[in-house]
């Protein structure tokens, strides 16, 4: 089913839901004296909303960034991949052309391998890539170099600097894969947080049952959008703004 279906079913499944749920306490007799603590209720909701809104936002905010980060991180990975193969290239043979292979080798191994597993699971059989690596730094790192010739000596520096970055990257990707999402306890505050604001709502007393309901029903599809937002921005990798694998099928294209 679509991103985008999944999530107006649930909107306008739970608005629906708490518009009714307004109505049917309209038909309660007890509630005719619920306006006299329309004051009183409304500054508690004014609190309480307003502390729900604020950790809405502040993880929201988060994830976005996490997002960000996991998609300039692959940038990063893959540009310094591409970087440290060109430096090679001005190595003596068969340096260069090795260390091609070996980062063909590798970006292959994160498009078919990590990728899905990141998309799928969050954790990541990444033995593989990291035994690549480190055949890409001891081919650099003995590769030989002409006496006297600055110009491959700054060239294998480059590489291994590069590679370095590589490293890095990797290493905050995978990091962004497996240690994504939201807590069981901020969910749960979020949660709780949820059934609070829409209890304190339904709290508020008033004849016209339609405003009653419209108000119910917007607020609770306000929430929910903002739950789902949060439910598919938890990992980077997967979900409605999920990071692909696109940097490093660009690598193999430029290494084609």
């Amino acid at each position: 089913m679509s991103i985008y279906l999944s999530g107006a079913l649930w909107i306008i499944g739970v608005g629906v839901a708490a518009a009714l749920v307004a109505v049917l306490l309209h038909r309660i007799p007890a509630r005719a004296g619920l306006s006299g603590n329309n004051e009183v209720a409304g500054q508690v909701f004014t609190i309480v909303a307003g502390l729900h809104a604020v950790l809405l936002a502040f993880v929201l905010i988060s994830l976005f960034d996490g997002v960000s980060a996991a998609q300039n991180e692959s940038q990063r990975e893959a540009n310094n991949l591409v970087a440290a193969s060109w430096s090679a290239d001005a190595l003596p043979d068969p340096v260069g052309a090795k260390v091609r292979e070996l980062t063909a080798a590798y970006s292959d191994t994160v498009v078919r391998q990590e990728w899905p597993q990141m998309s799928d699971k969050g954790s990541v059989d990444s033995t593989v890539g990291w035994q690549q690596l480190e055949q890409l730094r001891d081919t650099i790192a003995k590769a030989p170099t002409t006496p006297d010739d600055t110009w491959q000596e700054s060239r294998k520096a480059a590489a291994t600097d590069q590679l370095w970055e590589v490293y890095q990257a990797r290493q905050a990707r995978l990091d962004a894969g497996e240690g994504g999402g939201v807590s069981t306890v901020v969910w749960f505050a979020l949660l709780i947080g949820s059934v609070m604001v829409m209890g304190l709502i339904y709290l508020h007393g008033g004849p016209k049952v339609l405003s009653h309901a419209l108000i119910s029903g917007t607020l609770a599809a306000a929430i929910t959008l903002l739950l789902f937002a949060i439910y598919q921005l938890q990992n980077p990798f997967s979900g409605g703004a999920a990071v692909g694998p696109d940097a490093f099928t660009a690598v193999l294209d430029r290494l084609s």
